[in-house]
């Protein structure tokens, strides 16, 4: 029972849903952040200029040192990469497409996605690199 009268205010606030909402969106946001896409690590060749192409929605296809394609994050193979650019090319007519190859790995890799993305007409293909350091 309360000791209280009904017309009596109350002179204390109950702050445990406030904190309650206050972790919940540390932990939404700690979430958030770390799961930011970082991309696979690849050795990139150097060149003198590395101009910007990043893009809303482009694609990056990586090749690592191993030969082993990537679409964003995800490894593939040239049939998939095939099939899921196609899918991405047809809700965006002018897909932007970025690749980014290791440094060792052959050149014949790089020209197999570039000759996909030929066939797939995405017109809009940049290659990755470092900008040289002097």
């Amino acid at each position: 029972m309360d000791l209280r009268e009904d017309n009596e205010p109350y002179d204390d606030i109950n702050i445990t849903p406030m904190l309650d909402l206050a972790y919940v969106l540390l932990v939404i946001f700690i979430i958030m952040t770390t799961a930011t896409v970082q991309g696979i690590k690849v050795n990139l060749p150097k060149a003198s200029a590395t101009p910007s192409l990043a893009k809303p929605k482009t694609k990056a296809v990586t090749i690592d040192a191993n030969g082993q394609i990537y679409l964003d994050t995800y490894p593939v193979t040239l049939a998939e990469l095939e099939s899921r650019l196609r899918s991405f090319k047809a809700i965006t007519p002018d897909l932007p497409v970025v690749i980014k190859g290791d440094s060792k790995i052959q050149y014949e890799k790089v020209i197999e996605v570039m000759d996909l993305c030929g066939r797939l007409d995405i017109t809009q293909l940049g290659l990755v690199t470092q900008k040289l350091v002097k």
